[in-house]
């Protein structure tokens, strides 16, 4: 009996101990997400002169896999049926009536929203330290000897080399791969807002948001290290859009403490993307301070 109760008794201290482990992991992770972001400020201020940076985010901005209202068994039956297809079935779907037209018009709300002219170098300097994706598909040895290069503008290649798009395919298809397999969280139109957005989130890992008082910006920037490591960071804005080009913010909390925030951010050009990103209360309170002057729907305190 008394065997029994020393087993029990072991038992109760080890389940107690994990309790007590797994309660100081979730404080430490509290603490990290709580900090305040005065380094990110220091680093990315010098980036936006003229500008009042007022939040950067302390957890990367993703799009979600899927929007929970178009996840249904038709939807996924047809996703599979429609990866069989030839890519010039997708062009149907998302009603892209000249894709060679849709490709130049895909590049200019990355001109704009960016800020970013493309050109080989510039585009070269962003992409810098990324794996290349311009390597032949799989094949046999001598089928791939045989592919060469698809032609593209000077422009067209520095929009591929930015966005580490195939050498070997038609950017075209490349794009309307994209647009349909994340048709469900943002407006579904490359050549948008929201399409640019999406873009830079689709190839860039680790991306935090940035708020001003006159812009919204996407940034490149890695996590913040050790407290006895030296910060060595150096941010890149990859993306930017005026404030008075986003028409309404609806966002939404979920019901504990280390969360993912979601919002959706509508554009003055009917486009619209849905984003969501680790945050405790405190940085979730820094973002939602940042827009609060732009309409839409808040969490409720």
């Amino acid at each position: 009996m008394s065997g029994e109760r020393g087993r029990l008794g072991r038992f109760t201290d080890a389940v107690l101990g994990g309790a007590r482990a797994a309660r100081d992991k979730a404080r430490e992770l509290r603490e990290e997400f709580r900090t305040s972001d005065e380094p990110e400020r220091a680093l990315v201020a010098p980036l936006l002169p003229g500008q009042e940076l007022r939040y950067v985010g302390l957890g990367p901005v993703r799009v979600p896999a899927a929007h929970k209202a178009g996840r249904q068994l038709a939807t996924v039956m047809a996703d599979e049926f429609v990866d069989s297809l030839d890519p010039k079935v997708l062009f149907g779907l998302l009603n892209i009536v000249n894709p060679v037209v849709w490709v130049d018009a895909v590049l200019t709300p990355v001109r704009l929203a960016a800020g970013v002219l493309l050109l080989p170098g510039k585009a070269a300097a962003m992409a810098v330290g990324l794996p290349a994706a311009d390597e032949p598909e799989a094949g046999p040895p001598q089928q791939r000897a045989q592919r060469e290069p698809i032609p593209l503008s000077e422009e067209q290649e520095a929009f591929r080399a930015l966005f580490r798009l195939s050498l070997y395919r038609p950017l075209a298809d490349q794009l309307a791969e994209i647009a349909y397999k994340r048709r469900y969280v943002f407006s579904g139109d490359l050549a948008t807002l929201a399409g640019s957005l999406l873009l830079f989130l689709e190839r860039y890992n680790g991306t935090p948001l940035a708020v001003t008082d006159t812009h919204l910006h996407l940034l490149r920037m890695g996590p913040r290290p050790d407290a006895d490591r030296p910060d060595r960071r150096q941010p890149r804005v990859l993306w930017s859009v005026p404030r008075d080009r986003v028409a309404r913010v609806d966002s939404e909390r979920g019901p504990t403490g280390l969360v993912q925030l979601t919002y959706t951010i509508v554009f003055d050009d009917g486009s619209w993307i849905r984003l969501t990103q680790p945050a405790l209360r405190d940085d979730q309170s820094r973002l939602l301070t940042a827009i609060q002057d732009l309409p839409g729907q808040r969490p409720t305190p």
